[in-house]
This record gives structure tokens, C-alpha cells and sequence, in this order.
């Protein structure tokens, strides 16, 4: 006998729990500063998005456009390499 395609009014899918109950979106938060600010000359703001351990925190944590990350990554990586960050 064949699936049927599409679910029962009132019951329960196990991934997603009740039928009616949606995911809402995580808040963003805003990006108040420029791209040209994205510097590794920059270091107390390069070190908001750097963890104690060093690692820098991804887009998930940080909220930013790709292009944004990715010019912070690059500014980071720039400052450790003058030693201007750890």
C-alpha cells in the first residue's frame, strides 16, 4: 500500500513536535559601523568578534553579512600576522 503525501489534521510529526508550531527567525543584530572599519588596524573592534581562545566567532554568532565575515576574517588573520593580536 502506498504513503499518503500529506499528514493528518491533529497529529504529531516527531521532527518538528505539533503540527502548528513554526521556527521564528534569530533576531540579527545591526551592524552599526562601516566596512572600511573592518581593519586590522582596528584591534578593539577585532576583538569584540575574537573569542579568549583566539578563534574568531562565526557568521552565527556574529550576525554579519558573508561579505562582512569574510573581510573580518581577513582583518584578523592581517593583525595576527603584524602581531598586533593574539
Amino acid at each position: 500500500m502506498p504513503r499518503k503525501n500529506t499528514k493528518e489534521k491533529g497529529k504529531r510529526d516527531r521532527s518538528r513536535g505539533s503540527v502548528s508550531e513554526f521556527r521564528t527567525s534569530r533576531p540579527r543584530p545591526k551592524v552599526d559601523f562601516t566596512l572600511d572599519a573592518l581593519d586590522y588596524r582596528n584591534v578593539n573592534l577585532l576583538r569584540q568578534y575574537v573569542t579568549d581562545h583566539g578563534r574568531i566567532l562565526p557568521r552565527k554568532y556574529t550576525g554579519f553579512p558573508a561579505h562582512y565575515q569574510r573581510r573580518l576574517s581577513q582583518a584578523v588573520k592581517r593583525a595576527r600576522q603584524m602581531l598586533l593580536m593574539k
